[in-house]
């Protein structure tokens, strides 16, 4: 998958400016699909000059000129052969992982640290996704959401970085009692 499939999903929904891709990518595409502002305006550029996105500019009294970003057909197009293809299982690369594997020979509090960190990190993104996801229902139930809604693409993924994270929470939880255990049995005295 590119920037492109995830910039042209986020514009199913209309006409953006690049302010507002960013802020959309940040509630909802971060979840499974991490850039940052200045890969996303490269990215549109890059889009424009393939004919994938329009982009006119809109006047501002007071503030600069924005652009603002809408599909083209071809974008359209793209977009549909995108989502026809065979898509890859995601490979974790976590430097998190490296520092576990290594953790019984190496500096285990700090990776206790890490882990906690990475814990708070989850819990924080799950409170968001929450709000997010009670702002997408808009006081429906999730049944009565899914059958009226015009798109459930992004309600969807939004539940799949809620399971990741609370996944992450668990994980988490389960490796710090697993690493306490095993310090304090390290830690007790021998007899002998």
């Amino acid at each position: 998958m590119s920037l492109r499939n995830a910039v042209m999903a986020t514009l199913l929904d209309g006409e953006s400016s690049g302010y507002d891709l960013a802020k959309a990518f940040d509630a909802s595409v971060a979840n499974f699909w991490i850039c940052t502002p200045q890969q996303l305006y490269r990215e549109l550029d890059r889009m424009e000059t393939d004919g994938l996105i329009t982009a006119r500019t809109v006047e501002q009294e007071r503030r600069p000129n924005k652009r603002l970003f809408s599909l083209t057909a071809r974008g359209r197009e793209e977009l549909t052969r995108f989502t026809a293809a065979q898509h890859k299982p995601t490979a974790i690369r976590d430097e998190l992982l490296v520092a576990v594997l290594a953790a019984d020979s190496g500096d285990v509090e700090a990776v206790k640290a890490s882990i906690r960190e990475r814990k708070q990190w989850a819990e924080a993104k799950i409170a968001r996704y929450e709000r997010l996801r009670a702002k997408l229902l808009g006081g429906l139930d999730e049944e009565e959401f899914l059958a009226t809604a015009d798109r459930v693409g992004p309600y969807l993924t939004l539940l799949r970085g809620l399971s990741f994270e609370r996944d992450n929470v668990r994980w988490c939880a389960r490796s710090l009692t697993v690493l306490e255990r095993r310090g304090a049995r390290l830690d007790a005295p021998t007899w002998g």
